[in-house]
């Protein structure tokens, strides 16, 4: 820290007044002893048998000279006393600059830290001040991210909810004026109403699921489930609607029983939205293959694959936001709500886990990763592993 040329001045100042105070003391306690041993033969007889029995050194100098040691003395103890003096001003104009610089910061300078480096008690404050800014930063910026995410939610929910109500309103209204031809018309009106409608509450609904599994305070249902006994049951279910779209659903699952502890049906949500994505999105794909396997002791793997057209890279990082369609369009020519894969990642997160996704000309993957025990916080090394998923 460097000080200004008045604080250097102010300390000079401050060393010169406190020497010129102390020789002051210091000739008065001589004066006065020496008055004091004049006027005193007793003592000055004490003092005499003292330099004559007292000897230094190896060559046994005597203390004939009691006041030259004094003053020796004194002139340690006034050293002492101006050193403690200017370190004292000296941290009280450091307060200063570290005041100064928070006021500094205060003002809005949030890009400002404390630049100089100092010894002690001090540095520490120094150094909690910058980590204390740095927190509040972090702080404020999370508050904006948040912020803006409230903002662009109830953007992209007004927007997918204008549309279908528009809808409604418009059908309903020829119906209310009898604006159609024919009972087949109207029939016609009143369902595309009614599917409008449901489209509304699906979104509603997951909207729901969203932000309910985004509250941590939300308590999940744990109990102990057979992964592979799940996907088993949810490819039957799917089995169907996969044929009549011409895929077909393979399952990969290791004869014993995984078995892990977690929500079903939260996790069920999860492994069918992942399908129902697969068969919505994965054109021209053939099949569906719902694979895993225990990775260790302590977590399974899951993957939900098809082998339609696969995601392009820029959109990977993006699948799991709010509302993004890789089609790039907010049209509901492919039906759904945009939330069911942000649903997905958020359930996961919730049980300790995490999923990611993995794209190629032969196969689209979505990777999840659970852990065994609830409670147990996976380590999220996926980006180190994605080039290997690729393969």
């Amino acid at each position: 820290m460097k000080l200004t040329t008045r604080e250097k001045s102010a300390l000079i100042m401050e060393g010169i007044v406190t020497v010129v105070l102390l020789l002051l003391l210091n000739l008065s306690v001589i004066v006065l002893l020496n008055e004091m041993i004049q006027t005193n033969p007793g003592l000055q007889d004490g003092i005499f048998i003292i330099k004559r029995s007292v000897f230094i050194g190896p060559a046994h100098y005597q203390l004939w000279s009691w006041e030259n040691i004094f003053i020796v003395l004194l002139a340690i103890f006034d050293a002492g006393v101006v050193y403690w003096r200017l370190i004292r001003r000296y941290r009280q104009m450091q307060l200063r600059h570290i005041i100064d610089e928070l006021h500094y910061i205060a003002n809005g300078h949030f890009d400002h830290r404390i630049p100089f480096t100092l010894k002690g008690d001090t540095q520490r404050v120094i150094t909690s001040v910058n980590s204390l800014v740095d927190s509040v930063i972090a702080s404020m910026d999370e508050e904006r991210r948040i912020e803006k995410s409230k903002d662009e939610l109830i953007t992209n929910v007004s927007h997918d909810l204008r549309t279908p109500l528009t809808s409604i309103i418009g059908y309903l209204g020829l119906v209310e004026d009898k604006q159609y031809h024919s009972q087949d018309e109207l029939l016609k009106y009143t369902n595309t109403a009614y599917n409008k409608a449901k489209q509304m509450k699906s979104l509603v609904d997951d909207l729901f699921v969203y932000t309910k599994m985004r509250n941590t305070d939300t308590p999940l249902s744990i109990a102990t489930l057979d992964v592979g006994q799940m996907l088993e049951q949810l490819a039957a279910s799917f089995e169907l609607e996969a044929s009549q779209k011409g895929m077909d659903v393979n399952i990969d699952v290791p004869d014993q029983p995984m078995k892990i502890e977690a929500d079903g049906e939260k996790l069920g949500r999860v492994f069918n939205n992942l399908i129902t994505n697969a068969l919505k999105y994965g054109k021209d794909g053939k099949h569906i293959y719902l694979r895993a396997h225990q990775e260790n002791d302590d977590e399974v793997v899951v993957s939900v694959e098809n082998d339609g057209a696969k995601i392009p890279k820029a959109s990977l990082d993006q699948v799991f936001e709010r509302f993004y369609r890789v089609e790039g369009s907010r049209s509901k020519a492919t039906g759904g709500t945009g939330l069911g894969l942000a649903i997905a990642q958020s359930i996961i997160t919730r049980h300790g886990g995490y999923i990611y996704v993995t794209s190629d000309d032969q196969i689209t993957r979505f990777i999840i990763h659970l852990p065994i025990k609830n409670g147990t916080q996976l380590k999220d090394d996926h980006r180190e592993a994605l080039p290997n998923a690729k393969n």
